[in-house]
């Protein structure tokens, strides 16, 4: 709260000259402890009622190393991704065709749908964009396709698609 201070100021008086009476001088002084009530409980009010955003992660279960698992070809769908972005998807031993990313899910859900035992392999150039191999882990996702394994596009997967291109 406000108060305001009105001591009995005493007025000076000068010998010479006229004689002046000085006014007297008000001394305001605020108390900010309310204020800093406010501001603590508005503080502790907003800590305490806003969620906090968890970050989102896909869990991914990695095999022991030197393991080796043996697919049928006519189960394993490939699925290349070169520096520039573009998508090419065999299977087994096929030559790779391209796809555009816009249709992706729904040839996803069609082949899980067709080969309940369909496993993708997603082969991403280092070259390429980091964002480029979580957007296609989220269509993976979102087809429902849970049997996925990651691995770098090798020089013998670089010129296959160089034929392929040409």
């Amino acid at each position: 709260m406000a108060g305001v201070d009105v001591g009995g100021g005493e007025t000076r008086r000068h010998t010479k000259g006229k004689k002046k009476k000085k006014s007297r001088r008000v001394g305001i002084r605020i108390d900010m402890t309310p204020l800093v009530d406010i501001a603590f409980l508005l503080l502790t009010f907003f800590m305490l009622t806003t969620t906090m955003s968890r970050p989102q992660t896909m869990e991914i279960n990695l095999p022991p190393e030197e393991t080796k698992v043996e697919i049928a070809e006519s189960n394993l769908l490939t699925l290349r991704v070169d520096s520039k972005g573009e998508i090419y998807w065999s299977i087994g031993i096929e030559s790779p065709k391209k796809i555009e990313f816009a249709g992706l899910r729904t040839f996803l859900r069609d082949r899980a749908a067709a080969n309940p035992k369909l496993v993708t392999l997603v082969k991403v150039d280092r070259e390429g964009k980091y964002s480029m191999m979580v957007n296609l882990m989220d269509e993976l996702k979102l087809a429902e396709i849970s049997r996925f394994s990651l691995a770098p596009l090798l020089d013998q997967d670089k010129a296959l698609l160089a034929k392929v291109k040409s």
